[in-house]
């Protein structure tokens, strides 16, 4: 296991973004956990998990000119990763989108930097992918070229229909790749090494066993 991929999940825990037990899903699964961003809710939390997708994407080694940020929950991950990218030293432009247009003011749709160059989309999950496919619209109507798409947890698991993830979905329709700052794999090795956690290990490996993808961390690294 990567260190910043334990950092992250032990700060999801600690913060309660990650909580295991049983929760049904918007798909009407029932999952043995939950992840749910919006709880990383203070300055702190942020800045941690700025620096965590910071490393993913040093890690993948991607070719990015700015971020753009999804509305809503992509505005302040955006905004976070931008500020650990700063502090390594990389200063990114970040622009993000409104989700209606302004009539007033500056108008339009979108806030911060001009969309220029090659864009990565920061964002907190793909669920069905309509926030990505929106974002990489956006991008492309701008002249400007999406070039990846970073989130904080891959769930790794296929969609209502096919074999694929909506991850994998992303990255097919578009070629571009989908970085995880961790994965369903990342989770399982987590788990398995605390022992507070153990317990759950049998029903995530059911739930990747009844409805994962072909995907894995380790070719992502």
């Amino acid at each position: 296991m990567l260190d910043h991929e334990r950092r992250f999940l032990d700060l999801a825990l600690a913060r309660q973004v990650l909580r295991f037990g049983q929760f049904t899903l918007k798909s009407g699964r029932t999952s043995p956990y939950f992840f749910n961003a919006g709880l990383f809710d203070s300055g702190a939390a942020l800045a941690a998990l700025g620096d965590c997708y910071a490393e993913a994407l040093a890690r993948a080694g991607l070719g990015v000119d700015m971020l753009f940020g999804p509305a809503y929950k992509g505005i302040p991950l955006a905004t976070a990763t931008a500020m650990a990218l700063a502090a390594r030293g990389r200063d990114l432009p970040l622009a993000f989108n409104r989700k209606e247009a302004k009539a007033h003011g500056e108008g339009g749709l979108l806030i911060g930097a001009p969309l220029r160059g090659r864009v990565l989309v920061v964002d907190d999950v793909i669920t069905a992918g309509t926030a990505i496919r929106e974002s990489i619209q956006i991008i492309r109507d701008a002249g400007a070229t999406a070039c990846g798409v970073l989130i904080a947890l891959d769930r790794q698991e296929r969609g209502q229909v096919g074999e694929r993830s909506a991850a994998e979905e992303v990255t097919a329709e578009f070629g571009i790749p989908v970085i995880a700052v961790a994965g369903l794999d990342a989770l399982l090795e987590w788990t398995a090494a605390r022992p507070d956690l153990a317990e759950h290990k049998p029903a995530l490996l059911a739930y990747r066993a009844r409805y994962g993808s072909m995907r894995r961390d380790d070719e992502h690294r």
